[in-house]
């Protein structure tokens, strides 16, 4: 059952709008995916993450989900990177795309049903690229491909960026470009010796395709030539998105995307991340330093998409906290066993709860606000548990309201309860210790646990363990 109003802020317009799907309950999404020349760096997973919770949200209200996430491995980057590292383009991008899988596993980010490699979908670019030249919205020059962006009568409707025609339509062309106007853009480039031998040989000749024609082609061949949602970084609304929209409605003559849906910048201490100012982080740098993909997760959607959000380290301290102290009350729930009647304030907060966080959730994904409710309600059923009891039927109504919230959070640690015959022979054995009055042993157990990473804690309710950060 999909419940609505969900709203969410549209960049092309923007304002914030109802959501409505083309072909309901399906929605298609494209997310702008890596490029994969290096490690991706913590703001591009500040991006993918805020994705992941639109996805997670989408899924929640009922909505049968179809996301394509791109691959960009050729590009100006890419070919640098591999020619540096004297390494042929697919040995280079290989090591790269596998890394930012890695990445979307520890950060606990949900897998796209597909993920096109920008180097397997040529053909459909070149045919793209025909169809645009078919059309009057493309030339060559030079042996490359370019854009004619003055052809294009809604250029700039996104960004707010228009495009001004020009006198001359050679003003302020460089000397050593083919293209007729600043403006325009190269879909295919001509091959070049200084592309260290990557190029492909089509109609169009030998060269290889420009960055914007790579979304184009892959997001209609996956989702059709109008589509639900396209996401990414505000960094690429111009020129990225503007060219998406131009190469596409140009060809297909329909509208591209219905909602776009842009995440802010992250910051690094209160400053952008640049090379200049070597703050530019990956995911891995902060797995060194002890932190969990958990707790990066966390600070990485604790704030709402549309703001820019401060990364630091006393940032992720506090992160490590919440998530510590939502598997806490977690694992509190899991061992907990009933003592008294039905509670009827524990069913009214897990009620409350929800209709919070699909409150805040429905307005624009307000992250931030969702999660108060459920420190709030953690709080309130604490309380309730320890003034007047708890019954199984609450105990599981409870669970089962933190799992349907966890559905979108993903911050769980949802493997935490398994642990091997040999730990739960030595956590029985420290009971029968403890209950003989043997501290000796107790205290030899507890230790021997603590250095195989299980934290022991003796509650009212019984023994207690987590696993040590």
């Amino acid at each position: 059952m999909i419940c609505l109003p969900f709203k969410l802020y549209n960049t092309l317009g923007r304002k914030l709008e109802s959501f409505s799907p083309i072909d309901p309950p399906t929605v298609r999404i494209y997310t702008c995916g890596p490029t994969v020349y290096d490690y991706g760096h913590i703001g591009n997973f500040r991006t993918f993450i805020s994705q992941d919770i639109l996805r997670r949200y989408l899924e929640y209200k009922g909505f049968k989900v179809t996301q394509v996430m791109n691959i960009t491995d050729v590009d100006d980057k890419t070919i640098k990177g591999s020619v540096s590292a004297r390494e042929s383009l697919g040995d280079y991008t290989k090591k790269y795309t596998e890394a930012f899988f890695d990445d979307l596993k520890t950060l606990n980010i949900e897998k796209a049903e597909y993920y096109p490699k920008a180097t397997e979908h040529i053909n459909e670019m070149v045919a793209l690229i025909k169809r645009l030249v078919e059309r009057g919205f493309a030339y060559e020059s030079g042996g490359s491909y370019y854009y004619d962006v003055s052809k294009f009568k809604e250029y700039g409707y996104l960004s707010g960026i228009k495009y001004i025609q020009q006198k001359d339509r050679k003003a302020r062309v460089k000397e050593d470009e083919y293209k007729d106007e600043a403006s325009d853009f190269a879909l295919w480039k001509a091959y070049d010796q200084d592309d260290g031998g990557v190029f492909w040989d089509t109609e169009l000749g030998r060269g290889r395709p420009g960055w914007h024609i790579e979304c184009s082609a892959m997001s209609c061949k996956y989702l059709g030539e109008s589509f639900d949602i396209h996401a990414g970084g505000v960094d690429l609304i111009f020129p990225h998105h503007e060219n998406e929209i131009a190469q596409s409605e140009g060809a297909n003559e329909k509208k591209f995307v219905n909602y776009w849906f842009h995440s802010e910048h992250l910051l690094i201490d209160g400053q952008k991340m640049s090379k200049s100012l070597g703050n530019i982080l990956t995911v891995r740098d902060f797995l060194k330093k002890g932190y969990s993909g958990l707790t990066i997760r966390y600070l990485l959607l604790s704030a709402q998409y549309r703001t820019q959000l401060n990364f630091s380290e006393s940032g992720l301290r506090q992160a490590q906290a919440s998530v510590e102290r939502i598997n806490d009350f977690n694992r509190r729930l899991k061992t907990l066993k009933e003592y008294g009647e039905f509670n009827k304030e524990i069913s009214l907060s897990c009620s409350e709860v929800l209709r919070k966080f699909e409150e805040a959730m429905d307005k624009d994904l307000n992250v931030a606000e969702g999660l108060a409710a459920v420190f709030d309600f953690i709080k309130e059923i604490n309380r309730s548990i320890e003034m007047s009891g708890v019954s199984r039927e609450n105990i599981d109504d409870t669970i089962n309201t933190l799992n349907k919230i966890n559905k979108v959070l993903g911050v769980l640690e949802i493997d935490d309860d398994k642990i091997s015959e040999e730990i739960r022979g030595l956590i029985e054995l420290r009971e029968v210790a403890r209950r003989n009055h043997d501290w000796k042993t107790t205290d030899a157990i507890r230790e021997d646990l603590l250095l195989k990473g299980i934290i022991l804690e003796d509650t009212p309710e019984g023994v207690k363990w987590k696993r040590k950060k």
